[in-house]
């Protein structure tokens, strides 16, 4: 049985905090300075401090909040929220009221050109697509085709939350790790459950992989939901292999429930304080921007309405960690 997350947290907090002040007092005595106290303790804060230039968080919301609505109105609907940046989803609700994929999988990288440009023509720069699964290395390797072609830089691939085959996955990857790289483009995986459900679980896959084209894109937000995991420390053990994250909040109480980011229980200033100086573009797509235990927005104003806070609270987050 996993322990309480919420008696966990403020366990560890407690302990921290316990560590710090005994480390203060022993720092009084001796005449060292503050620095000393808080290498001493440990605070997460010296996760990132003096790493290197600082990461450029490219903040991008998924089409996924849209999915109802039809593309078109997504992308719009983002600009006008503020975004400079696009993740891709999955499917569309069209005027024709069916379930229209956002590109095809078998669709021609000239397709694929046209849609890239359909975000450009709005002030929109798409930083990552969904592809297939893992297993499938084929699919995969025309996904990335066609991200390359739509200038996207990120191939997202996740996979089953019944279990998966490391050991082809990574000789997939292996040999999907150059190609990627010779287009310009990263696959990157997330936790979906399973055994690969953390990301301490997934960057013993890219690390054996060991090429930059197969990296980590990070959701904190599954690692809580389905394996009720602390994602803090998780996201630690990993944190040299991510190159983007999925952003999505989780809540365990009162309802178990995925929600936007700053609505759940991830403190996300820790969440990014092991990234926020690596001088990398670092991608945080929004997957789920939704109120905890309201219904889903029935209109795309409303959604319109929550992107834009999505937005606004991680650039608050970005700007206070990086000042």
């Amino acid at each position: 049985m996993q322990p309480n997350r919420d008696a966990g947290c403020r366990t560890w907090n407690r302990r921290v905090w316990l560590r710090a002040s005994a480390a203060g007092l022993g720092a009084l005595a001796a005449g060292t300075g503050t620095q000393s106290v808080l290498a001493q303790a440990r605070i997460p804060r010296e996760a990132s401090a003096g790493q290197g230039a600082p990461s450029r968080f490219q903040v991008a919301c998924m089409t996924l909040p849209y999915s109802r609505f039809p593309l078109k109105r997504a992308l719009t609907g983002l600009q006008a929220a503020g975004y400079r940046y696009v993740a891709l989803g999955t499917t569309h609700e069209e005027a024709t009221s069916q379930r229209v994929p956002v590109l095809a999988n078998d669709a021609s990288p000239e397709r694929a050109k046209e849609l890239g440009k359909a975000c450009r023509d709005l002030g929109l720069e798409p930083v990552m697509m969904f592809g297939p699964s893992p297993e499938t290395l084929g699919d995969l390797k025309h996904r990335v085709r066609q991200a390359a072609a739509a200038g996207v830089s990120q191939v997202l691939t996740m996979g089953n939350t019944r279990g998966n085959d490391p050991a082809l996955w990574i000789k997939n990857f292996k040999q999907l790790g150059p190609f990627a790289r010779e287009q310009g483009v990263t696959v990157v995986v997330k936790q979906h459950g399973g055994n690969t459900g953390t990301g301490l679980a997934l960057a013993a896959i890219t690390r054996q992989v060991a090429d930059e084209g197969i990296k980590i894109s990070y959701d904190a937000g599954n690692v809580m939901d389905y394996l009720d995991v602390n994602p803090l420390p998780d996201l630690e053990k990993c944190a040299g292999e991510i190159r983007s994250l999925c952003i999505k909040d989780h809540r365990n109480f009162p309802k178990d429930q995925d929600c936007g980011p700053g609505f759940g229980e991830i403190d996300h200033y820790r969440l990014l304080t092991p990234l926020a100086f690596t001088g990398r573009n670092i991608p945080l797509c929004c997957e789920n921007i939704f109120a905890p235990l309201l219904p889903p927005p029935s209109t795309p104003e409303q959604v319109d309405v929550l992107a834009r806070r999505a937005r606004e609270f991680l650039e608050t987050v970005i700007q206070g960690l990086q000042v």
